[in-house]
C-alpha cells in the first residue's frame, strides 16, 4: 500500500468509527504533514482519494470536511461472479435486440439509468461553445483542407502531450482524428479483418462492439472477464493456442480500463502481460479507452498501448466522456496501421468537422481540462456511492454489484427467476430506463443482469429510480403481480416527494 493510501485508510476509519462524524473538519493538509510524517503532496493524494470515495469534501478556502452523506459502510453486496461464455466463435446478430431497447429508452423525461451518457450538465458546455466561437474566427481557411486525415495538427499534438504527461510516448504522427471513438473503433476493425475472421471480445462486452461486428459479418469468440480485474488471460492464450490454421483470431477488440458494461480494470501488470502475449502471436489490439480519465485513484491507469513496443497496440479514445458529449471529435493512435486506417477515413467520412476539433485545440490550448476531470470525478464518484448503496437497500437478496474504480456504470446480477427484458420493459412504465444484459452478449446471455448508469447528479429521482426498479425486481422472483410493484412505487414517489 502507498503511502497516501495508508493516510486515506486511517482517515477512513476515524470516519467509519465516528472519531470524525458529518460535517466535521478533517486536518488541514499542514497539520497532518507534520503530524504524519509525510509530505503535503502525500496528503493531498490521500484526500483527493478520500474526496473520490465520497467520504470528504472540500470547501474553498476553509479545508475539507466529513460529508454529510457517507457512503454506506458494510451494505454492499458481493460482487457478480466471472462470465462462462462458450469456447467457440459465433456469427453476431444483436443489432434488432439493441435498436428495440435503445428506441424505448429516448424519452427525455425518463430517469436514465440505461443511457451510455452521464448527464450533460457536468460538462463546461458555454466555454466550449466561446472556445468553438473563438476557434473559428482565429481559424486560417487553408486549415480545413489541412485538417483532412490525419486532423488538425495542433489538436494532435495536444493529444500527443496528453499521452506523454500520463507516460506513454506517442509520435503524433500515428494520430487520426475521427467521428468519435466509435469511427475510429470500426475503422481499426476494417483494417485488420475480413468478413468470416474471429474478433476477440470481453464477456460481457459493448452492444455497439458487438454491433460492428455484425455488420462487417466477423465472428466474436467471447472470453470470460472477471468485474474486477479484467480478461481472464489463461482463457485468452488457450483460445489463441487452439486456434485452428483456416480461422485464425485476427483481433481482439478489449476495454482494459473502466470496462463497459463491467466497469473492470486490468492491473498494470495485467496490461503488460496482455500486450505481450497478443504480440507473441502477433495478433492487433484494438483499445477502446473512452473512460480512462474518469479514474477514482489520484493516477490515470496507463493503457495498455503504454506497452506497446511493436505498434500492435492501436489506442481509440475520445472527448465524448470526459469533456464534450455531442462533438464527436475521437481519434486513434494506431500503430503500425496508422496509414492503413487514414486511407480507410478518407474513402468513408474523409475528415471531424472542422469547427469541433477547432473547439476542443482552443479549449485544451487556454487550459483547465485536469481542473474539470476532477471535479468530473469527484460527482461521479459521489454517484457511484449513492448508488451502492440504493442496490444494497432495496434490490432483491442474493443481489451481486461491480464496484469499478471509475467510469459511471455498475454491473448488476439480479436473481435468477428476474428476466432483464422484463424488467426493463416494466421499469419503462414507471419512467426508467434501464439496459438489460442480453445486449451485451453476441448469445445474448446474461438474462438476469442489468447495466445501471449513475453518472447524473444525484437528485431525488435518481434513488427513487433505483428503489423502483429494486421492488420490481423483488416482484419478479417473489412471482408478485407487476401491480403490486406499482403501487408500492407510487407509495414510495409519495413520501420522497412530501418528505
Amino acid at each position: 500500500m502507498k503511502r497516501y493510501e495508508r493516510h486515506a485508510d486511517a482517515i477512513a476509519q476515524l470516519i467509519h468509527s465516528g472519531a470524525l462524524r458529518p460535517g466535521d473538519r478533517v486536518p488541514s493538509v499542514r497539520e497532518a504533514s507534520r503530524t504524519r510524517g509525510i509530505s503535503p503532496s502525500t496528503v493531498f493524494e490521500a484526500y483527493y482519494l478520500l474526496e473520490a470515495q465520497g467520504l470528504i469534501h472540500a470547501r474553498p478556502r476553509s479545508g475539507y470536511y466529513v460529508s454529510n452523506r457517507l457512503p454506506t459502510a458494510g451494505l454492499r453486496p458481493a460482487e457478480p461472479l466471472p462470465s462462462q461464455p462458450a469456447h467457440t466463435s459465433t456469427d453476431v446478430a444483436i443489432s434488432d435486440l439493441v435498436f428495440e431497447v435503445l428506441g424505448l429508452a429516448r424519452d427525455r423525461d425518463l430517469v436514465p439509468l440505461g443511457s451510455a451518457f452521464p448527464g450533460l450538465e457536468l460538462f463546461p458546455l458555454e466555454r466550449l461553445a466561446r472556445c468553438l466561437a473563438s476557434g473559428m474566427r482565429k481559424l486560417d481557411p487553408w486549415n480545413i483542407v489541412q485538417s483532412l486525415p490525419p486532423g488538425d495538427e495542433r489538436l494532435r499534438q495536444q493529444i500527443a502531450l496528453r499521452y506523454g504527461l500520463h507516460g506513454s510516448a506517442v509520435d503524433v504522427e500515428e494520430i487520426i482524428i475521427t467521428n468519435g471513438a466509435m469511427e475510429a473503433l470500426n475503422l481499426c476493425l476494417e483494417a485488420v479483418t475480413q468478413p468470416g475472421d474471429v474478433v476477440v471480445v470481453e464477456s460481457p462486452t459493448f452492444y455497439a462492439a458487438l454491433q460492428a461486428l455484425e455488420r462487417l459479418n466477423l465472428q466474436a469468440l467471447e472470453i470470460a472477464t472477471h468485474p474486477r480485474d479484467g480478461i481472464d488471460l489463461a482463457a485468452l492464450a488457450e483460445a489463441l493456442e487452439r486456434q485452428p490454421s483456416h480461422q485464425r483470431i485476427k483481433a481482439c477488440w478489449l476495454m482494459p480500463s473502466f470496462q463497459n458494461p463491467l466497469g473492470s480494470l486490468m492491473p498494470e501488470a495485467k496490461k503488460r502481460e496482455l500486450v505481450a502475449l497478443l504480440a507473441r502471436h502477433q495478433v492487433p489490439l484494438i483499445e477502446d479507452d473512452v473512460y480512462g480519465e474518469l479514474h477514482f485513484a489520484p493516477h490515470r491507469p496507463p493503457p495498455a498501448k503504454a506497452f506497446d513496443t511493436e505498434g500492435l497496440v492501436m489506442h481509440c479514445s475520445s472527448f465524448s466522456k470526459s469533456l464534450a458529449p455531442g462533438y464527436r471529435v475521437g481519434w486513434v493512435a494506431a500503430g503500425r496501421h496508422a496509414t492503413a486506417v487514414q486511407r480507410l477515413k478518407l474513402m468513408t467520412t474523409l475528415s471531424a468537422a472542422t469547427p469541433s476539433q477547432q473547439a476542443l485545440s482552443e479549449y485544451l490550448a487556454q487550459g483547465g481540462y485536469d481542473r474539470h476531470l476532477r471535479q468530473l470525478r469527484r460527482s461521479l464518484a459521489q454517484q457511484q456511492a449513492i448508488a451502492l448503496a440504493a442496490v444494497a437497500r432495496h434490490f432483491p437478496a442474493g443481489t451481486r454489484v461491480s464496484q469499478p474504480e471509475g467510469g459511471y456504470f455498475l454491473w448488476v446480477e439480479l436473481p435468477v427467476q428476474v428476466d432483464a427484458l422484463q424488467l426493463h420493459r416494466l421499469a419503462l412504465q414507471q419512467g426508467i430506463s434501464l439496459a438489460p444484459g442480453q445486449i451485451f452478449s453476441a448469445d445474448r446471455r446474461f438474462a438476469h443482469c442489468v447495466r445501471i448508469n449513475y453518472g447524473h447528479p444525484a437528485q431525488a429521482r435518481f434513488e427513487v429510480a433505483l428503489q423502483t426498479v429494486g421492488a420490481l425486481a423483488k416482484a419478479l422472483v417473489s412471482g408478485a403481480p407487476a401491480g403490486d410493484a406499482h403501487q408500492e412505487n407510487q407509495s414510495i414517489v409519495h413520501n420522497q416527494i412530501n418528505h
